[in-house]
C-alpha cells in the first residue's frame, strides 16, 4: 500500500486514503481504489473506474494462490469526459521510449522516467511484471520502442540512466537529473540522424 502511495505522490496524481469507501464485490482484499472526476458533463464528482485486490479469489475457486487485481470502468461515462473536453484517441503507433527496470529499488525511479516522456508527448513504457533484462528488451523490441532506457541499482547508486536507440545501436550514459528535466532534449539527442553531418565532413558529397 505504501509503495502504491509512493507511486501516486511520484507521478503527482493527488489521492484521498478513505477508509469508509465500499466496493460490491466481496471477493476484493485489502487496497480497493475509485478514480473520480469533477465535471458537469457526468455529474460533479462522479466515479468513472474502480476495482481493487482480490488475490485469495483464484484459491477461493479451487486454484493456487494466485495474485490478483482489477478494475471496472464505466465507458459510457468515459466517452461521455473525453467528448466534453474534446480528446482525440489517437491510433498505436510505434513506443517511443521503453524503460527497463532493474530491480525493485528502481521502480519508481523508472516510473518517473516513464512519466516524464509522456509529459513531453512522447508514448512511453515500462516493463510492470519484473521481468530480467534479456525478456525486457524482447518487449522493447516488440513494441518497435525507438530509445530504450535501462536503470538498475548501479544506476540508482550513480545518479546515470543508460540511453540506448536500437536502430542506430547508440548508446550512452546520462546524468538521471538532465533526462528528468530534459527528457526531449535527450530524446531527441539520441534519435537524429547524424549519418549526413558526418558523411559531409568526411568529403563524400
Amino acid at each position: 500500500f505504501e509503495t502504491v502511495k509512493a507511486m501516486l505522490e511520484a507521478l503527482e496524481i493527488p489521492y484521498l486514503v478513505d477508509p469508509s469507501v465500499v466496493r460490491g464485490l466481496d471477493y476484493y482484499q485489502d487496497t480497493i481504489f475509485e478514480i473520480m472526476v469533477d465535471d458537469q458533463a457526468i455529474g460533479a464528482k462522479s466515479t468513472i473506474c474502480g476495482g481493487g485486490r482480490y488475490d485469495g479469489l483464484v484459491e477461493a475457486l479451487g486454484g493456487p494462490a494466485t495474485p490478483g487485481f482489477g478494475f471496472g470502468i464505466g465507458v459510457e461515462r468515459l466517452l461521455l469526459l473525453l467528448k466534453q473536453q474534446e480528446v482525440e484517441v489517437p491510433e498505436a503507433e510505434p513506443l517511443d521510449v521503453y524503460v527497463m527496470g532493474l530491480g525493485q529499488a528502481s521502480n519508481i525511479m523508472a516510473l518517473r522516467l516513464v512519466q516524464a516522456a509522456r509529459k513531453e508527448g512522447l508514448l512511453a513504457e515500462r516493463d510492470y511484471l519484473d521481468r530480467g533484462l534479456k525478456a525486457q528488451f524482447k518487449q522493447a523490441d516488440k513494441l518497435k520502442a525507438q530509445v530504450i532506457l535501462t536503470i538498475g541499482e548501479d544506476e540508482l547508486a550513480a545518479g546515470t540512466v543508460q540511453a540506448k536507440h536500437p536502430t542506430s545501436g547508440k548508446q550512452v550514459t546520462l546524468p538521471l537529473d538532465q533526462v528528468l528535466e530534459d527528457f526531449m532534449g535527450t530524446y531527441r539527442q539520441l534519435t537524429v540522424d547524424t549519418s549526413v553531418i558526418d558523411k559531409y565532413f568526411k568529403g563524400e558529397f
